[in-house]
This record gives C-alpha cells, sequence and structure tokens, in this order.
C-alpha cells in the first residue's frame, strides 16, 4: 500500500512539475523560416533637402525609416496616416533607429500640422517627423524610388522601407502560395498601401520584423545573407 500511495505522489509531483513547463512551450514565441528582406533599389535620395514642420533636419542615413510623400491636402490622407500609426508605429516604435516620416509640399504646412495636432491628440509620436519641401526636392525623392503604383492619389497612401545604408527593401516576388502552384506571373512589392490593414498587418509589420532581425544578426556577427535560416521573429531586445 505504501509503494502505491508513493507511486502515485510522485505522478502526482511530476505532473505538476511538468505541466508549467509544457505551458512555457506553448507560450513560446514561433520560429520562422525567413530570408533577408530584399535590396529592391539603391541610393535612395538623402533628405536634406527637406525640413520638419518644426524646423528640424530629417535624415535617413543610419536610421531605419518608413517613408511616405503625402499630396498637397494631406488631411485627405488622415485615415491612411492613423492605419500606420496603429499597425506599425505602435508596434516597432520601441526600436531604436527606427523613424517614421511623411513629406508634403511646403504649401501643405498647415494641413500637416493639423494631421500632426490628430494625430497626438491620440498619443506623442516621438519617433515620427511631418517634415516639408520644395516640388523640385520631392520630385526627385520620387523618382529614387521603386515603386508598383500609377494611380497618383493611391501613390499618396503609400509608404517605403528605407534602411540605414539608403536603400528601399522590400520583395522582388510577392505571390502568395496559391499563385506560386499555379505558376502565376511574378511581380514585386515595393511599397505598402496604408489604406489596406492586411498589407499592414501581414506584410509591412513582417518586413519590417524581418529587417530587424537581420540587423540584430549583423550586429552579433552571425548574418548570413545567402542561407535561408530559423530565427525568432519576435520584437524581443529591442536594442536595434
Amino acid at each position: 500500500m505504501n509503494s502505491d500511495k508513493n507511486l502515485k505522489k510522485t505522478l502526482i509531483l511530476s505532473v505538476l512539475f511538468l505541466l508549467p513547463v509544457v505551458f512555457l512551450l506553448f507560450l513560446y514565441p514561433s520560429v520562422h523560416n525567413y530570408t533577408p528582406l530584399e535590396v529592391v533599389n539603391e541610393n535612395v535620395t538623402e533628405l536634406s533637402a527637406f525640413e520638419s514642420i518644426d524646423g528640424e533636419p530629417v535624415i535617413l542615413k543610419d536610421r531605419l525609416t518608413v517613408l511616405g510623400v503625402l499630396s498637397y491636402t494631406p488631411l485627405d490622407q488622415s485615415t491612411a496616416v492613423l492605419n500606420l500609426k496603429e499597425l506599425i508605429y505602435e508596434k516597432f516604435k520601441g526600436f531604436k533607429k527606427f523613424q517614421i516620416i511623411l513629406i508634403a509640399p511646403i504649401s501643405a504646412k498647415d494641413d500637416l500640422r493639423k494631421l500632426k495636432e490628430e494625430l497626438y491628440s491620440y498619443s506623442a509620436l516621438k519617433y515620427w517627423q511631418f517634415a516639408i519641401g520644395d516640388i523640385d526636392s520631392i520630385d526627385q525623392l520620387t523618382k529614387s524610388l521603386l515603386t508598383t503604383t500609377i494611380n497618383d492619389f493611391d501613390r499618396f497612401n503609400q509608404v517605403f522601407i528605407i534602411d540605414k545604408n539608403l536603400n528601399q527593401r522590400g520583395r522582388f516576388d510577392d505571390r502568395s502560395k496559391p499563385e506560386l502552384k499555379s505558376n502565376a506571373e511574378p511581380y514585386g512589392l515595393y511599397n505598402y498601401d496604408c489604406t489596406k490593414v492586411a498589407d499592414l498587418k501581414n506584410k509591412m509589420s513582417e518586413d519590417l520584423r524581418i529587417l530587424f532581425t537581420e540587423y540584430r544578426q549583423k550586429r552579433k556577427g552571425t548574418f548570413e545573407s545567402d542561407d535561408r535560416r530559423n530565427d525568432n521573429l519576435t520584437t524581443d531586445g529591442r536594442e536595434n
């Protein structure tokens, strides 16, 4: 009888010990296979011709930037900008060197201030700058960006990922699994539509996490750009 009781006690203690371990394993961040986010375009124009609406310089070099160019009436893009704040800025603002820069023509400065005030009513935007520049400078900047957008109205709702070396990042092949299976014609993803929540949540968010992981690995000396690797793509260790 004593041996049976001891056995039961041992089993109960074992279960009590293992349950938390199993639970933690379920909570442990998932591991994904991924390929480094591709450089789709090089030599994006630096923003020396622009300044923030508060008169501060805006810089791309040595920062990881989400960059967008707004229209003459930036309040028309308020929904897209709010989506960008909620789905991208709030998720990645904890990373060092991360910033969002939205640019508009000088004549739109007042509307840009109103848009900033509207966003600030939700929370302070420490790593977000609204900048202005003349039309020639904006044209030069947009020409240095690779885009898949044709319609002008849609163009103003797009943002781009620019890395620390002024390279534009994205995907040369953005086909879905069903499209790959059906051998659909390849197409790229060079800009992200802020009016489409799915684009921000499922594509841009993932691409930014991949890029931050790349920089973390480079700093540790473990990055190998030619290999497909397993890596933890959580937002832990926000020291990039």
